[in-house]
């Protein structure tokens, strides 16, 4: 699927702000901003489900502390501006290039999309607390069996990566392990026990919305 142009990828990402910070709502543009959401953790590549840095927030306050961010976000996501940054896959889709080579500059991305990309205001605050909560974990393999033999040793692999938004929304990615896994993923029950066989690979992503419930979706490949 291309990736939407500029001004449509703003609106996404404004609409994935608000739709997060207020839990969801079934409402078409939430639904839409999920889908999108879930879209971009969905191998391959996986990228950053939320790309604040094409939401131009700009404004020259902020809320008090403790007070929802939900009506300046609206205000913002219907503000037009100039021009916004266009993510990696519609600026490649614009290149004149033939096929092959847009397919190939694809493969260099190596599996994984970084946008360098912060909020063009300050969101350290508690109030966008939500937008760090966000955790993408990419579990590219997870085996474990035994090895046969007297011994029945048990023989374990994993390439586990996470990756996080920092204080002004960055995000990147780090070093993980199964065992950091949160509970709520599925497919490794009996990792580090009896050794039952087990191969699992996964894009797992949870956060947190404004008012600190929990959510969570697990893409399995």
């Amino acid at each position: 699927m291309a990736a939407p142009p500029a001004a449509q990828a703003y609106q996404i990402d404004c609409a994935i702000l608000i739709c997060l910070a207020g839990g969801w709502p079934g409402s078409t543009e939430c639904n839409e901003a999920r889908s999108v959401f879930i879209s971009r953790i969905t191998p391959w590549p996986v990228e950053p489900p939320l790309q604040i840095w094409n939401c131009p927030l700009g404004v020259s306050y902020r809320w008090p502390q403790g007070q929802s961010p939900l009506p300046l976000l609206r205000e913002a996501s219907s503000t037009p501006v100039p021009s916004t940054p266009q993510p990696f896959l519609a600026v490649l889709e614009g290149l004149p290039l033939p096929t092959t080579e847009k397919d190939e500059m694809l493969a260099l991305i190596a599996d994984y999309a970084d946008d360098d990309g912060v909020a063009d205001i300050d969101i350290s605050g508690a109030e966008y607390d939500f937008v760090r909560s966000i955790r993408v974990y990419n579990v590219e393999y997870a085996r474990q069996r035994e090895s046969g033999g007297d011994n029945g040793d048990c023989r374990r692999s994993e390439k586990v990566r996470v990756g996080t938004y920092g204080v002004q929304g960055d995000f990147s990615w780090s070093g993980s392990s199964v065992a950091s896994l949160p509970d709520a993923f599925a497919g490794l029950a009996g990792w580090g026990e009896s050794c039952p066989s087990l191969y699992q690979r996964s894009v797992f992503i949870d956060w947190t919305d404004y008012q600190g419930k929990y959510g969570y979706e697990q893409v399995d490949y």
